[in-house]
């Protein structure tokens, strides 16, 4: 007899009533004597009754309006052990990939001031959530597990060796910041002009690099089965994106001055822009069932208020981003605003797996819809 973690959840089992034939059977008789009592074949179990019929194992789950019911009170679908960690990653590789484009910008048109304070920032936050996701990892030689090979149908795969190529890149740009601004104390010798060298095609892999290391994240996300990341898959990479664009040029507007953030401002009015109209965009696209965990407690606080300061911020940004003042103050909203994009997201898909109705529902609909198209021949639906 094999035992399960799982048969604690199972109901208690009344101990079976031998039959009399059995009582009376000698050893050496086969049939009833032989046979363990409780015996299981079949994937059914006998009746506590009279020990001919046979119960299933498992009872039928029932699904109720307010989403309660799945096999043990269980969830369907169980959710990832991410915790605050991994959306600490997702907040930073936005401002890292939104950083290293604004950088280059500012590399192309001679803000010596932008294109320092930008690389620096993107060098910055990609370290930080490098270690945010080796630590959530749990040891750092998992992270190099996942340089071995290069799989292309795996978000997680390619996002890894975007994150190392883009950190190298991040990494070479901002060293020659960091020794141009000491002035040249480094003691770096000959290798001094390599890295002069290398300086802008460094910049420029780190900026081709950058709208992956800001939009993966949301690929990964949705690849997964939690409903709400799921059904957000076809938007949800624009809405970080565009997140990504608002958290970069709201950092610049805090560490640089006002008169090289002209590049800076004009991003952070379309990001503004953009964000707001691809969030609603989603939402309205999404499941009205699916949708609910980013409209209801935590996940919607922090949406609303992400709108409201990204609102704020570009409006800051539009009238008065020439200020010192008040172009740090609408900076800080911004970046306040893509952080809670992010963390609203991922609190949002992590609740969608504990409620059964969320998984249920809109896997209902889709095979209602599909069977009212006519399509009845597949893996998915079955006529009836």
């Amino acid at each position: 007899m094999t035992t399960s973690e799982f048969d604690s959840y199972r109901p208690p089992e009344e101990p079976r009533r031998r039959r009399r034939r059995d009582r009376a059977a000698g050893p050496g008789e086969p049939g009833q004597q032989g046979r363990p009592a409780g015996r299981r074949r079949g994937g059914l179990a006998p009746s506590s009754s009279d020990g001919g019929r046979e119960m299933a194992m498992v009872p039928e789950p029932e699904f109720t309006p307010t989403g309660s019911g799945s096999y043990y009170g269980r969830p369907i679908v169980k959710a990832p052990p991410w915790d605050e960690r991994v959306a600490t990653y997702l907040v930073c590789g936005g401002i890292a990939g939104g950083s290293s484009l604004l950088a280059f910008g500012a590399q192309l048109t001679g803000r010596d001031l932008l294109r320092r304070n930008a690389r620096i920032s993107a060098l910055a936050a990609a370290g930080v959530g490098a270690v945010a996701l080796i630590a959530d990892l749990g040891r750092p030689e998992r992270f190099l597990n996942m340089m071995r090979t290069v799989k292309l149908s795996s978000p997680m795969s390619l996002g890894s060796w975007v994150l190392a190529g883009f950190s190298t890149g991040a990494g070479v740009a901002a060293a020659a910041e960091v020794d141009r601004m000491t002035g040249e104390v480094l003691p770096l010798g000959p290798l001094r002009g390599v890295l002069r060298a290398a300086e802008a095609p460094s910049g420029a892999l780190a900026a081709l690099l950058g709208a992956p290391l800001a939009g993966y994240t949301a690929v990964l996300l949705s690849d997964t089965a939690l409903p709400t990341w799921n059904d957000a898959k076809e938007d949800l990479p624009f809405v970080f994106v565009s997140s990504a664009s608002i958290a970069a040029s709201g950092l610049a507007l805090i560490t640089t001055p006002a008169r090289e953030t002209a590049p800076a401002r004009a991003l952070a009015v379309l990001g503004v822009v953009g964000d707001v109209v691809a969030t609603r965009t989603m939402e309205a696209r999404m499941d009205p069932v699916a949708v609910e965990p980013l409209e209801t407690g935590r996940p919607g606080t922090l949406m609303r208020w992400s709108e409201r300061l990204a609102i704020a911020g570009g409006i800051g940004v539009l009238l008065g981003g020439r200020n010192r003042v008040v172009a740090a103050l609408s900076g800080a909203a911004l970046v306040t605003a893509s952080a809670f994009t992010r963390f609203g997201v991922f609190y949002a898909g992590k609740d969608s797996a504990k409620d059964p109705r969320y998984t249920v529902e809109p896997q209902r609909r889709r095979l209602a819809a599909r069977r009212a198209a006519g399509i009845t021949d597949d893996s998915i639906t079955t006529v009836r």
